[in-house]
This record gives C-alpha cells, sequence and structure tokens, in this order.
C-alpha cells in the first residue's frame, strides 16, 4: 500500500474516532468508547506508516483535514449540524488544501 493510501486510511479512522467519540457519550457507552479507542490506534497506527515517506508537516495537514472535512459532514448528515453555505464553502477551502498539497508534492 503506498504511502497515500496509508494517509488516506488514517483519515478515514479519524472519522471513525471522531463519530464514535459522540455515540460514546462522554464515555458512557462500553462499545462506542471501544470502537473510539479502537479506531483511534488504527488512525495514529496508518499515519505512522505515511510518514515514513511523506513529509511529517504534509502528513499531518492532510490527516487532520480529511478527518475534519469527514466529521464536518458526518455532523450535518447524522448531527442535524447546520449546512450553511459558508460552512460548506469552507470545507470545500479544506479540500482544495488538501489537494495542493498531495500534488505539490514530490517523491
Amino acid at each position: 500500500m503506498s504511502s497515500w493510501m496509508y494517509l488516506f486510511v488514517a483519515g478515514v479512522f479519524e472519522i471513525v474516532w471522531a463519530t464514535s467519540m459522540k455515540y460514546s457519550e462522554g464515555m458512557s457507552r462500553l462499545f462506542p468508547t471501544l470502537l473510539m479507542y479502537g479506531a483511534g490506534f488504527t488512525s495514529f497506527y496508518f499515519l505512522s506508516g505515511a510518514v515514513e515517506r511523506i513529509p511529517i508537516g504534509t502528513a499531518y495537514a492532510v490527516w487532520t483535514g480529511i478527518g475534519a472535512i469527514g466529521t464536518a459532514l458526518i455532523g450535518m448528515l447524522l448531527f442535524g449540524e447546520p449546512a450553511h453555505w459558508l460552512r460548506l464553502v469552507s470545507i470545500a477551502i479544506v479540500l482544495l488544501g488538501i489537494a495542493g498539497l498531495r500534488l505539490s508534492w514530490q517523491q
């Protein structure tokens, strides 16, 4: 698996981690809490694999960007958070930043 695929998987598990944190209700529900810890560990595992070849600054920015975009979208879809146009534009800007970091990186 390529370093960028590792980074993408890490970002997906970042979304799972954050979403399960919400469902854990302050870590008072066992399954969501266990999922939160497992997804967090898995996210860090894949992030650590990605930074073997991708510079840490780039990898961290992309990882957090994937997590932020995915978690914001999950919040809107599952938790009724507002989907105001400015929020959607801001998410698009983060996505453009991730694309720019990927396009500017040379292996």
